[in-house]
């Protein structure tokens, strides 16, 4: 289903140019959850620009990604698919009730081996 107003949100969100990506798949070559993903960012980025966005909307791939930028740093063309995965996870949230995890439940999933860093990410992608 493509929804042009949802794709051109995401797309400035994100500040992501999709037409830049030649589909070379170095991105999902140096994802360190690849094996995790249903879609791989080089799908990411493939979906988004076509505007089939709904079935990235219900993907467990949202969830998935690291958010560590290793597919920007690799990308000849400075195409950043996590960006695009983060635009697509927060209007996953902005829509009422579909929060997947409630900032106040994050601290219970934590242990006190686990960086600092990983809580402020999760609140930074679940408060929102």
């Amino acid at each position: 289903m493509n929804n042009p107003y949802l794709q051109e949100e995401l797309l400035r969100m994100s500040g992501v140019d999709p037409k830049k990506c030649m589909a070379c798949g170095k991105c999902s070559a140096s994802c360190p959850a690849y094996d995790e993903m249903e879609y791989h960012p080089h799908q990411f980025v493939s979906m988004v620009k076509n505007g089939d966005i709904e079935p990235l909307m219900k993907s467990e791939s949202l969830y998935r990604c690291l958010t560590c930028f290793a597919c920007a740093e690799r990308c000849p063309r400075g195409v950043e698919p996590a960006k695009l995965v983060e635009a697509v996870r927060l209007a996953v949230i902005r829509q009422q009730g579909a929060n997947r995890l409630k900032a106040q439940d994050v601290p219970a999933l934590l242990d006190e081996e686990i960086p600092q860093q990983a809580l402020v990410s999760a609140f930074r992608k679940y408060a929102k």
